[in-house]
C-alpha cells in the first residue's frame, strides 16, 4: 500500500512541477503572432496585392452551328491596392483563344477578357476553360464556357 501512495505522490509532484516549468518557461509571443498565412506570404503583403474579381466565371453560348465562332467578354475588377498584370492567359485547346489586357489594370478599374471558341470540326456537347496567371494572392484564374455544336439534320 505504501509503495502505490509513493508512486501517486511521485506522478502528482512530478506534473505539478512540469505544469509550473511550462507556465513560466512559455514560448515568446513573436513565436505565437506570426504574421504569415499558409501560403507562405505575410498579411500585410497580401492585403496589397491587386485582385481579379470577375463578374462571372461560366459562359453559355447555347447551341450553334460547326463551323461558327462565339465570342464572350468576361468583365473583371481589380479591388486591390496595386496594378494587376496578367502574364499569361491560355486555352484547353487551339479552338479556345483568350484575348487578355496586356497593359497593368489600375486599381478601381474594370477590364475585359475577350474569350473566342471556333467551333470548326466539333460536335456535340463542348466544356472549354482558359487559364490566367497575375500577379493577384491567387496566381492563376479559371474561366468556362460550354454549349453544344450542332452538325447536319441536328443543325436544322
Amino acid at each position: 500500500m505504501k509503495r502505490y501512495l509513493f508512486i501517486a505522490a511521485f506522478f502528482a509532484v512530478g506534473c505539478s512541477s512540469n505544469t509550473n516549468n511550462n507556465t513560466n518557461n512559455g514560448l515568446p509571443a513573436s513565436l505565437v503572432n506570426n504574421p504569415r498565412t499558409a501560403n507562405g506570404m505575410d498579411t500585410v503583403s497580401a492585403a496589397m496585392k491587386p485582385t481579379m474579381d470577375f463578374k462571372d466565371t461560366l459562359h453559355e453560348f447555347g447551341s450553334i452551328h460547326q463551323g461558327e465562332s462565339v465570342n464572350y467578354e468576361f468583365s473583371f475588377t481589380n479591388n486591390g491596392k496595386t496594378p494587376l498584370m496578367i502574364t499569361n492567359a491560355s486555352g484547353s485547346c487551339g479552338c479556345t483563344v483568350p484575348e487578355y489586357p496586356h497593359d497593368p489594370v489600375q486599381p478601381g478599374k474594370t477590364a475585359i477578357m475577350k474569350v473566342t471558341f471556333n467551333s470548326t470540326g466539333k460536335e456535340g456537347h463542348q466544356e472549354k476553360s482558359v487559364t490566367i496567371h497575375a500577379n493577384t494572392v491567387r496566381a492563376i484564374h479559371m474561366l468556362y464556357i460550354k454549349g453544344e455544336v450542332l452538325v447536319g439534320k441536328d443543325a436544322k
